[in-house]
């Protein structure tokens, strides 16, 4: 029986901390911006999950994190925080091809005068 709704998984890494090059501004493009970045990535679903299903069957989060960390390249100014989220999609699409749709969640931290969240967010699947 058809019900309307689609079995899924979503891997998710929020509230990262990290600062890169990004900027268009003059006070912006020589100190790295303090960023938040929350990553939702989708995945082609096992059957079932039994207790000694093994992590082939999904993926490591560390990917995502590394992803949004260690893997932005060193020293390269982002002009835009949408090029650092496509960076950061990019990698993970190339890590694995289980994974079907990435989002990526870019606040500007250095914009938050009050706690509000002032950024993008950028979601591309698999071409």
């Amino acid at each position: 029986m058809q019900t309307g709704f689609d079995d899924f998984l979503t891997l998710e890494v929020n509230d990262l901390h990290v600062d890169v090059l990004t900027g268009i501004y003059s006070e912006e493009t020589h100190l790295p911006q303090p960023l938040r970045i929350s990553i939702r990535a989708r995945l082609r679903i096992a059957d079932h999950y039994e207790p000694e299903t093994p992590l082939t069957a999904s993926k490591n989060y560390m990917d995502l994190k590394h992803a949004a960390s260690t893997a932005l390249p060193e020293g390269v100014h982002f002009t835009l925080i949408e090029a650092v989220a496509d960076h950061i999609i990019d990698t993970i699409l190339l890590q694995d091809d289980k994974v079907s749709h990435v989002e990526v969640k870019i606040v500007k931290l250095a914009l938050s005068e009050r706690g509000e969240e002032i950024g993008i967010t950028l979601g591309r699947g698999r071409r």
